[in-house]
């Protein structure tokens, strides 16, 4: 199933802790920049209501299972993984930064920079909440503006657009205690839009400006990207279950006979609706069957669909990026499977629009399974925590060229003084030694 590599020292792991999965998946980047998958487990999820982690027992259980079963598949005992976070309480605000530098004809450094954003940490925030990433806009250095990497030019005034991302302690918390309950350590954290983007969208769609629409169980997740930098996040609090719910609800069934008629016979256009066959639902417990109609199937699943647009519509405009996304909107994640959910966006919101699938990072030979926007996120978090362990490693090696570079100038350096230092002591051993051997006295 899955490509034959055992060279697990640069293994990663991530796990997804999603509202309707758990996913655990584990691989490496090859010689050629590809993601080779080594192991996967997908197990459904029972603990978690809209993106957060509801009941630490089920959830842990959940994640339990995703990685034994990856673990199984892999032949690699784990113990690192890589989770990401969402949910309602993800929230972002804009922040602006100031340094003043005492030399100004000195070179801005990656130091100054890092400092910068290290004083947006520093933030006074609602109670309860934290900050998870800190995104560089744009920087300014004294009266020049829109500097996208200040490093090497010269200035007395460090400035600098903020876009922070905060989430509750509590929820991330949750998380790791799910995950600590099962044994494994969390290297880092992700949100999962962000970790969406790096598996679908490309480094063009990012420069020119584009939508990601997240469409996941518990919530509608959108990150706003332009000249390559992300602009806006927000989460909706409606996702695939809300529309199964409104299914259930409008024609009378039960939560999994929802779930079945959305799949296999749900739309997102009523109007592309043309046989409208009638779909047979076996009674409960014996009683008499129920029958629905397709087409009105697909205006309860249009009708949910808009109002979730209507709401990433609104996120656009907020963001002040609405006439800018020559891009259009990508559409990711497990609801964008819906029948004909492309068409409605792109009429609903004039935007060009396409289904993102996360196959472009993967190497050949990749298991069918993966070529699905319902992994976008997990493969995003897995190409993160590669990302992650790559530049932990090159800083690593860069540090231990330092040192042997300095080891060697120390040496270098014994070895110049060494003559001088023999050449003194010798000295000093000739006086001591005419001193103790005198010549003797003449009269005797």
């Amino acid at each position: 199933m899955y490509n034959d590599i055992r060279h697990t020292s640069d293994l990663a792991v991530a796990l997804d802790i999603g509202t309707t999965k758990v996913c655990a998946i584990a691989g490496i980047r090859n010689e050629y920049g590809k993601i080779d998958i080594l192991g996967m487990g997908t197990v459904t999820s029972e603990g978690v209501s809209r993106g957060v982690v509801s009941n630490i027992e089920k959830t842990s259980k959940a994640i339990r299972q995703a990685i034994a079963a990856a673990e199984e598949v892999s032949g690699k005992k784990f113990d690192v993984v890589h989770v990401g976070i969402a949910g309602q309480h993800i929230k972002s605000i804009h922040h602006h930064g100031l340094l003043v530098r005492n030399n100004g004809l000195s070179e801005i450094t990656k130091g100054d920079v890092e400092k910068l954003i290290n004083d947006m940490h520093k933030l006074v925030l609602p109670a309860g909440d934290r900050i998870l990433h800190v995104i560089p806009q744009e920087f300014s250095v004294d009266d020049e503006t829109d500097i996208i990497d200040p490093i090497g030019m010269a200035g007395v005034r460090l400035e600098a657009n903020f876009h922070i991302i905060t989430g509750q302690i509590s929820a991330s918390q949750n998380i790791i205690r799910c995950v600590e309950k099962v044994g494994l350590e969390i290297a880092d954290m992700t949100l999962e839009p962000i970790a969406s983007s790096n598996s679908v969208l490309s480094s063009e769609e990012k420069e020119a400006g584009v939508a990601l629409v997240d469409i996941g169980g518990g919530t509608t997740d959108i990150t706003i990207f332009k000249d390559g930098i992300i602009r806006h996040t927000a989460v909706i609090p409606f996702g695939g279950t809300t529309i199964t719910k409104d299914i259930k609800e409008g024609c009378i069934v039960m939560p999994d006979q929802a779930e079945k008629l959305k799949v296999r016979f749900g739309s997102a256009l009523a109007d592309e609706v043309y046989d409208n066959r009638i779909i047979t639902i076996p009674g409960f417990r014996g009683g008499e069957p129920k029958e629905v109609s397709e087409k009105n199937l697909a205006r309860i699943i249009q009708a949910r669909v808009e109002e979730i647009f209507d709401y990433v519509l609104w996120e656009i405009k907020r963001s002040g990026y609405e006439n800018k996304l020559i891009a259009g909107v990508v559409l990711t994640g497990g609801g964008s499977l819906l029948k004909n959910i492309n068409l409605l966006v792109e009429y609903h919101m004039g935007l060009p629009v396409r289904i993102g699938m996360p196959v472009d990072h993967l190497a050949h030979g990749y298991s069918s399974q993966l070529a699905s926007p319902v992994y976008s996120t997990a493969l995003g978090l897995l190409i993160t925590a590669i990302d992650q362990q790559e530049q932990k490693a090159a800083i690593a090696k860069e540090s231990e060229i330092i040192d042997l570079v300095e080891d060697d100038e120390v040496e270098a350096a014994v070895e110049q003084d060494e003559p001088k230092s023999k050449k003194f002591f010798d000295k000093i051993f000739t006086y001591t030694k005419e001193f103790f051997e005198a010549t003797p006295d003449s009269e005797f």
